[in-house]
């Protein structure tokens, strides 16, 4: 086993062009499979930060609601959230809102518990983002 000690990667090519192999011959391009932000939330009651990478707040829009504000702005508004919501061992269910209100600094999510006719709920959220950092 070889050990390689590096403090930074640039492609050869191009600084950008770095993939990397995956399964078979496959390739994967390093920097569009590394999440770009991401953030443990303490939601029940007034939402909190407990932990993150390019996650500067969280703001409160009401039960469920909740807007993430990027340290470092993606390029455009076309990323992708993917969220998981627990609340006392309750499924819940979140869906990142991709209208006018997610911007290239924010991306906003809406918790409900996973139930027909359920209303959103306050919960405790894992948030992460793919996308291109501007």
């Amino acid at each position: 086993m070889s050990t390689l000690n590096v403090d930074a990667l640039v492609g050869n090519t191009s600084a950008n062009a770095i993939t990397v192999r995956g399964e078979g011959s496959a390739t994967t391009s390093l920097q569009q499979g590394l999440a770009k932000a991401w953030c443990k939330t303490s939601g029940v009651g007034t939402p909190a930060i407990a932990d993150s990478n390019n996650m500067a707040s969280v703001t409160d829009h009401g039960t469920g609601l909740e807007t993430f504000q990027f340290t470092a702005a993606m390029v455009n508004a076309l990323f992708s959230t993917t969220a998981q919501g627990h609340l006392s061992g309750t499924v819940i269910t979140i869906q990142q809102i991709t209208d006018a209100s997610q911007t290239p600094t924010t991306a906003r999510t809406c918790a409900s518990v996973h139930s027909v006719g359920a209303s959103g709920t306050d919960c405790n959220k894992n948030v992460t983002v793919h996308g291109d950092l501007a």
